[in-house]
């Protein structure tokens, strides 16, 4: 199968491998996630005595759409078998929550089987205890971005592996692959770059003025007034310490970017990190939500589950994931039940003429990481879908 789906067509075509989700008798779905990863090739990487940052999302809070540790343990004892030297990685959130710093982000991943028992290897926090350990790569190319703030551990890494939750995201239309790698493996610093183009804000209401912010600024741009902290816009270079380092969540980023260059910076942190790593990407349509996995809770499937795709092009892959998403029959009890029987009722429209991340949620622009990681260089948007 040939597909392409953006107005520009890429020059070359890459190969996607899918496996559906039914097994026969003597399988199960982490015996076809191995025959998967293995067909796609992933052998040709040299994995010998080299670290291999798995990039992952352990989920939030009350959030049971994440992946499973079961699939993670399938990638890890591959990596393990063809000589290499694994570890599960993810950074820290920009957004106050249980994974805003390195302990609570990994007491969370436990609380959710992430667990060195459970997946064979270790867990790092990519970007350290409070989002400061960062690694400055150049985006050769890159339009919006000079220098991206990547998580340290991953950039330590001999070898990265992306294993995301296809899913649906309320900014930039879904995450996969491209997202699990552009902004999850950015710093606090690194995501406040894409996310914001202003400076973090604080509550005055519930700043207590204990001084913590202060100590963790970068930039000595906090000063305080009345016992409550105050940010001078004009020092601050937006290195998001302070919102990991107060203990009340008073400091928040103002997440007031498009979804159109949030998208673009999203290719472009990808695609820094990926010119210098060999990579290699598995994404997993299962569990279909409407909103990502850092949502403390989550909406039902809005489609079936699909199956599981792997390919060395993630570009490419995310299209493919998006298509097989829209091939589906939506969920009517769903957020995208909802949004096309209001559509079918005020334009009578069909739904198979409709992308369902589109209207689902109707500020984002998916096909924009698609176009522009094709432009600037990471992927393709013609793929040949292979099925295993």
């Amino acid at each position: 199968m040939t597909c392409s789906a953006t107005t520009t067509q890429s020059t070359v075509q890459s190969k996607v491998y899918f496996t559906n989700l039914r097994v026969r008798e003597g399988q199960s779905q982490l015996s076809k996630l191995r025959d998967l990863v293995m067909a796609a090739g992933i052998a040709d990487i040299n994995f010998d005595r080299k670290f291999t940052a798995i990039k992952m999302h352990f989920g939030e809070g009350e959030n049971i759409a994440y992946l499973r540790p079961n699939y993670a343990r399938v990638i890890v004892d591959v990596v393990k078998e063809l000589g290499g030297r694994p570890y599960l990685v993810d950074c820290n959130t920009l957004y106050p929550g249980r994974r805003k710093n390195a302990l609570e982000h990994i007491d969370l991943a436990y609380e959710h089987g992430f667990s060195p028992f459970s997946t064979g290897c270790n867990i790092l926090i990519g970007d350290g205890l409070t989002g400061s350990d960062e690694a400055l790569v150049p985006v050769k190319g890159g339009r919006y971005i000079t220098e991206a703030k990547v998580g340290r551990a991953v950039m330590d890494a001999d070898v990265l592996i992306s294993l995301s939750h296809f899913k649906g995201h309320i900014e930039t239309g879904f995450g996969g692959a491209l997202k699990n790698i552009g902004m999850g493996c950015g710093s606090r610093a690194g995501k406040m770059s894409i996310h914001s183009a202003s400076r973090p804000t604080i509550n005055q209401n519930t700043c207590i003025g204990c001084g913590k912010c202060s100590k963790y600024c970068a930039s000595d741009a906090i000063y305080y007034q009345t016992k409550k902290a105050h940010i001078d816009a004009e020092a601050c270079i937006s290195c998001g310490h302070c919102i990991a380092a107060c203990p009340t969540d008073s400091i928040r980023s103002v997440l007031d970017e498009k979804s159109e260059l949030v998208d673009a910076k999203i290719v472009e942190y990808a695609k820094a990190i990926l010119d210098v790593l060999p990579s290699f990407h598995v994404s997993l349509v299962i569990d279909v939500s409407p909103l990502c996995d850092c949502w403390s809770a989550n909406d039902a499937p809005i489609v079936p589950d699909v199956g599981m795709f792997a390919s060395f092009d993630p570009v490419a892959l995310d299209l493919a994931c998006a298509d097989a998403v829209n091939a589906q029959p939506p969920f009517e009890d769903s957020a995208l039940g909802d949004a096309l029987a209001k559509l079918k009722h005020e334009h009578d429209h069909d739904h198979t003429q409709i992308d369902y991340f589109d209207i689902v949620n109707t500020s984002s622009h998916w096909r924009a990481q698609i176009d522009y990681g094709v432009e600037i260089g990471l992927g393709s948007n013609d793929y040949e879908l292979i099925e295993v």
